[in-house]
């Protein structure tokens, strides 16, 4: 009987092994499965008077081959990778808006300045100022499009970031029906080797959503928080999360992720606190990388709206009328907040503009600062008035009413104003191509002085230039009648101002400095002069309406020159309008090749970290078929022992019979 029941023994184990090995074969392409093997242990010998008589052999246990360190390493390398990934290729969509070519916006913005060219040969040309507002159309077109093509990839992440969540919620109401069978099966001593399988796949899973910290529990379950310390599933109980707006900045489009705990108010979690994961990176591309295109792109808007703006108001159209306006922008911007503030931002100067949000932290009082979110820069206030009255970046921050101690207020000035950039001026005759203002050599000077610029520019006289409290030389157009430049040779050269109202003129201003080829400014207009006068050279700037110049104002092309010279003007962090666009196109790539080098890397990271994990727990062919091989022929030998045991047994009842 001993014979027969040790090849009972290695029939039975050599059966679990062969259908363990079977059971590898089969899962070799299921994803998370890890190979598993029999441990065999030997049966105690009996004991005789001869000594201890073998009994064969049992079978220990399933062992599951794992490594819990390479586990959990591969599962934190793959949230980063998907975090890494997912960031990469939105921001190439986002790279696509910002394309160079004749399709791109650069090409438009370039080819709407230079069109002024046209009107300057001939500034009474329908056509060539009909050439100009099409241009201005199609720019104001292409804004819009590429402000439509980023709400479309908004829209997009926002999806996305949707679907990642319900699925991180799905699979943790897996994960808590997973923890309570494994603390079931660990009752009866064993491992379930299958069931700890699956619960490293979905830990797996999640952590393609979103960072887990996985903490093992006394019972067999394991609890995994996000956040560092928010439970997201804890024994057989799972918490849900959720996306929706950011509850300081209500109104602004910022999301963030939500912990809701059953019975306890939402958690807010801000995404550099989330690790890796989808999840995240979809935050940080729209929280960041989104919003900072927005605001290039807005910012270019705002400046060259305005900049144009600005210039066509100095103007005069070809019926003698003051420009209106090529650009429709919006005025202000209001601030989103929770708290109790109220207030606006206002745009002053476009050649200041930062692409970036803004946010006022109220500290005491009514004191505070305004926070540039691009980079940290911090511009104290102590009151709302006195921040009104100063200018931060071109901006103007008027609170109506100051948020208490503690609150903030969110301020995103060029968030939307791509989006709603149009184009005003349709009728080719209120282009607003000549000065208000106009220019001639006294007859009888005898120095140098040759006219080299004209322009109205509306900006205040400069402090240098003193003029008595009674004195206004300078409307915009000039007074009737003119003001009059009278310069002495000095040295050094000088020139007095006169008004030209009263007869004889009224010196107003005397002894300003002259300088060859430097403006001169006053209010509202600006004239430039090259060479050497003589003195009692005159120079007269006159209104371009009155009847005197009859309409040589329509022949005039001066402020068309100076909205062409807008290429020119040093406006986005010291590139020029029509440099702005290129600008924009570096910074973004630049923003993009960081992701995809990052995707690269942690890409890498991971599938080597993969790697290793499987190289533990993954399953081998070969060697499994080696196995079969072998544990087929020790059943088979085993087989022969029960086979001799029996005919042992058959030949001794044969015996005892006789």
């Amino acid at each position: 009987m001993g014979l027969l029941n040790v090849s009972t023994r290695a029939l039975l184990a050599d059966q679990v092994v062969l259908q363990t090995t079977g059971h590898n074969i089969a899962n070799v392409n299921t994803p998370g499965y890890s190979r598993q093997s029999v441990a065999l242990q030997t049966v105690p010998g009996q004991f005789t008077g001869n000594g201890y008589i073998g009994q064969g052999v049992d079978v220990a246990g399933i062992v599951r081959s794992q490594s819990e360190l390479l586990t959990r390493q591969s599962a934190a390398a793959g949230a980063a990778q998907s975090a890494d990934a997912v960031r990469a290729e939105r921001l190439g969509q986002l790279q696509d808006v910002f394309s160079g070519g004749s399709a791109g916006l650069g090409a438009a913005i370039n080819d709407m300045l230079n069109a002024f060219a046209d009107v300057l040969g001939a500034p009474t040309d329908i056509t060539a100022r009909t050439v100009v507002l099409t241009r201005i159309d199609e720019t104001a077109a292409r804004m819009r499009t590429a402000a439509g093509r980023m709400d479309e990839i908004q829209s997009a992440a926002s999806a996305q970031l949707q679907s990642s969540v319900g699925v991180v919620n799905d699979l943790a109401m897996q994960m808590a029906a997973v923890n309570e069978q494994i603390t079931r099966a660990k009752g009866n001593g064993q491992t379930p080797n299958d069931l700890l399988d699956r619960r490293d796949q979905i830990i797996r899973d999640i952590n393609q959503q979103l960072q887990t910290t996985q903490i093992p529990a006394d019972d067999g379950s394991v609890g995994l928080f996000v956040a560092g310390s928010q439970p997201l599933v804890l024994g057989n109980t799972a918490t849900s999360l959720s996306i929706a707006e950011a509850s300081a900045f209500p109104g602004s489009g910022q999301a963030r992720l939500f912990f809701n705990r059953p019975g306890a108010k939402p958690v807010e979690m801000d995404d550099s606190l989330l690790g890796g994961g989808a999840i995240p990176g979809l935050l940080r591309f729209d929280n960041h990388d989104l919003s900072e295109g927005r605001n290039l792109l807005g910012r270019m808007a705002m400046g060259l709206g305005l900049a144009l703006n600005q210039q066509q108001n100095q103007g005069l159209t070809l019926d003698g009328q003051p420009g209106k306006n090529l650009f429709g922008l919006p005025a202000s911007m209001p601030g989103h907040t929770s708290g109790a503030g109220v207030g606006t931002v206002t745009f002053s100067d476009p050649t200041r503009f930062a692409a970036s949000d803004y946010e006022i932290r109220f500290a005491t009082g009514s004191a505070g600062q305004v926070v540039r979110l691009s980079d940290g820069q911090a511009t104290p206030f102590t009151d709302p008035a006195q921040l009104a009255a100063q200018a931060i970046d071109g901006l103007r921050f008027d609170l109506t009413r100051p948020g208490a101690p503690g609150q903030s207020m969110l301020f995103k000035p060029f968030g939307t104003a791509a989006s709603n950039l149009q184009a005003l001026v349709h009728a080719p005759r209120d282009l607003a191509a000549a000065n208000p203002v106009m220019a001639a050599m006294g007859s009888a000077n005898g120095g140098t002085l040759q006219l080299a610029g004209l322009k109205a520019t509306g900006l205040p006289h400069p402090p240098g230039l003193v003029l008595p409290a009674n004195a206004n030389p300078a409307a915009t157009p000039p007074i009737a009648g003119g003001v009059q430049l009278q310069f002495d040779a000095g040295p050094p050269m000088r020139y007095d101002v006169l008004d030209r109202r009263t007869t004889p003129p009224t010196t107003v201003a005397t002894a300003q400095p002259y300088v060859s080829g430097a403006p001169i400014a006053i209010d509202g207009w600006e004239i430039r002069l090259q060479g050497a006068p003589n003195t009692g050279d005159t120079v007269l700037i006159g209104n371009a309406l009155d009847p005197q110049y009859g309409d040589r104002f329509s022949r005039d092309t001066g402020n068309a020159s100076a909205l062409m010279d807008l290429r020119d003007l040093k406006m986005f962090d010291e590139s020029t309008l029509s440099d702005g666009y290129a600008q924009a196109i570096a910074q973004v790539g630049t923003r993009t090749q960081s992701a995809k080098f990052a995707a690269d890397l942690s890409r890498t990271i991971a599938a080597n970290l993969e790697r290793d994990r499987t190289a533990i727990s993954g399953v081998n062919l070969d060697e499994e078929a080696a196995r079969l091989i072998q544990y087929q022929q020790a059943f088979q030998a085993s087989s022969k022992v029960m086979q001799v045991a029996q005919n042992i047994f058959d030949a001794l009842l044969q015996g005892l019979a006789r």
